[in-house]
């Protein structure tokens, strides 16, 4: 069957104007490219800050760190917008609780889009909540997750929401996310702030915000956390 394609216009292809920069790669998925902002190499939170702007409160030791119960949660000092994040986590190797108390954090894009942290291994929750989520929006295409205390990776690829003069959304945010290496987010349209209580929506705010890590009252551990501005 013949294609119903309409034909291409190659006029409309313009050549490159300049030659792609050059990036050094990292020598293994942990290790930061070249252009990369390492956000937490294994020894300091000095890139990190907590939600009411004093620092940091988490653990750190042997090359992670660790969420504190009841420091709450911590932020970037820097803001981003588009975005490839790389980030390992690990829940506790000692499995307590069950459902959406075991192993539980979360990941917040731009402070307000939530890929959701949780042992999912052999761990009943709702779907739309188990690890690899867009928190209460999307289930993950698969359940990829490694078992407890094992470190885990996600590799993150965000487009930042667009709003207009009034603050009402003329884009909606997308994300596409790999767990250990494995599609499970794919370039999925983010419907607004991710809350546990009530229904997605969009709050207009600034284009670039913090990256947030939850402070869910368990023990998650986190480590190797580099990105890249898009």
């Amino acid at each position: 069957m013949a294609s119903k394609l309409p034909a291409q216009d190659t006029a409309t292809f313009s050549p490159p104007k300049s030659e792609p920069r050059v990036v050094t790669p990292g020598r293994t998925s942990a290790d930061a490219p070249s252009d990369a902002i390492v956000l937490f190499d294994g020894k300091s939170l000095a890139s990190w800050r907590g939600s009411d702007g004093t620092p940091a409160k988490w653990q750190v030791r042997d090359g992670y760190m660790e969420v504190v119960a009841g420091a709450g949660d911590i932020l970037t000092a820097e803001s981003f917008g588009d975005c490839q994040l790389h980030i390992e986590w690990a829940t506790p190797s000692a499995v307590k609780g069950e459902g959406q108390e075991r192993g539980n954090s979360g990941v917040f894009l731009m402070d307000h889009y939530e890929i959701q942290v949780l042992d999912s291994y052999d761990n009943k929750t709702y779907f739309h909540g188990q690890a690899g989520s867009v928190y209460k929006q999307y289930a993950p295409l698969v359940n990829a997750s490694r078992p407890p205390g094992e470190w885990q990776t996600y590799d993150i690829i965000f487009k930042a929401p667009k709003f207009d003069e009034q603050g009402k959304p003329i884009e909606r945010a997308r994300v596409t996310v790999l767990h250990n290496g494995v599609l499970i987010q794919n370039n999925v349209e983010i419907f607004g702030n991710t809350y546990n209580d009530r229904p997605a929506v969009y709050t207009a705010h600034a284009p670039l915000q913090p990256l947030r890590l939850q402070d869910h009252h368990n023990p998650v551990r986190y480590r190797n956390i580099w990105i890249r501005r898009l």
